[in-house]
């Protein structure tokens, strides 16, 4: 009892030092949650969200609007941007006592629904992009404090370049995608980069609605996720008639699979939202559920959430646009600052880090 009373004090310490390298990111004391932070900014005519948009301002800013202190910051590393590991933003994160938590993505555009044209599944696979792969890795070997990471976010959803669809359909897309992702990681690891806790994500719902498009046919092993992790929104444009299910509803259908296949590992959901405008769902009153859900410690397993503060647009029409940004809405603001005050004794501010 003893060893174990100091083996948690020295955790807990570790979380308000600085991080020696190869340390990482704990899960929080049982019955917290971490809260994470992602703005991606507004698509405008002229601006195409980049899902990197972020900067120490709105992290300020929205932390002053809702209250507590936010854990990581959230973001994408678009290697058709640059192929190096992102230090800069990792770093001014870090210097906020934040995770850097980074999408490592693949791809040649931000654009989706359509195949890959540069970083296939096949050529990772064959090694092609091994020297860069080395490279970032050793970048973030030398960045020294934990990050978290993920790549293959959603891969059970038609819209990334990843998803089977795109990849040789039932009998081939899984099988390549679980090879790449296998690659990368173990590429990366064996650079010696044992401060990243790597997030294997995936969709609430497998689209499309196919056996063999079940994310269960994408998991990469026990052995190369530390994490795992969640996506379910609502509705995600002012004129989707789909997704209007509760958020209860689409983790009772999600979390039991997941924590069936990956029994041992946390949770989190990494990204949740809903649309301001869209007339068949009220936002606030779905974020509030949501949030006293996550909150109610019905899902054991889960660790921490995310919102998708970002806005797009969808066509010529500007009252199509997407928005999802908590503090463009009054009452929504209001909905997060209260749950969230509400709920404060389950919300871990500050990472515990810990050396492997």
């Amino acid at each position: 009892m003893k060893k174990l009373l100091c083996r948690s004090l020295l955790v807990i310490a570790l979380a308000t030092s600085t991080a020696r390298a190869g340390s990482t990111i704990a899960p929080p004391p049982a019955g917290k949650l971490y809260h994470g932070f992602y703005v991606g900014g507004v698509g405008t005519d002229t601006h195409d969200p980049s899902e990197h948009d972020v900067t120490p301002a709105d992290v300020a800013h929205y932390e002053q609007a809702i209250g507590p202190k936010t854990a990581w910051i959230y973001f994408s590393n678009n290697w058709f941007e640059s192929r190096k590991f992102p230090v800069a933003m990792c770093g001014w994160i870090r210097d906020l006592g934040k995770i850097p938590y980074v999408r490592l993505m693949l791809r040649s555009d931000v654009d989706q629904r359509h195949a890959e044209k540069t970083f296939t599944l096949p050529k990772i696979i064959a090694g092609e992009f091994d020297v860069d792969l080395r490279a970032w890795a050793r970048e973030a070997k030398a960045f020294g404090s934990p990050i978290l990471i993920e790549w293959g976010t959603e891969p059970n959803g038609n819209w990334f370049g990843w998803n089977g669809k795109w990849n040789g359909g039932m009998t081939e897309g899984p099988k390549r995608y679980v090879a790449a992702y296998r690659h990368i990681v173990d590429l990366i690891r064996a650079e010696g980069a044992d401060n990243l806790t790597w997030v294997w994500h995936v969709n609430w719902l497998d689209e499309p609605e196919r056996k063999w498009n079940a994310f269960e046919n994408y998991f990469p092993g026990e052995n190369y996720c530390d994490w795992v992790a969640l996506s379910a929104y609502g509705p995600t444009t002012p004129t989707t008639r789909d997704g209007t299910e509760s958020f209860a509803f689409k983790m009772r259908t999600a979390y039991p699979r997941l924590t069936k296949l990956v029994p041992n590992k946390p949770m989190i959901l990494a990204e949740f939202g809903c649309d301001l405008h869209n007339r068949r769902v009220d936002v606030a009153r779905w974020a509030r559920e949501a949030l006293e859900q996550l909150f109610s410690g019905r899902w054991p397993a889960l660790i921490g959430f995310c919102w998708w503060n970002e806005g797009w647009q969808n066509d010529d029409n500007k009252r199509h646009d997407s928005d999802m940004i908590v503090l463009h809405d009054v009452d929504l603001t209001r909905v997060f600052r209260d749950e969230l005050a509400e709920h404060a004794d389950k919300i871990q501010e500050t990472a515990i880090i810990m050396n492997r």
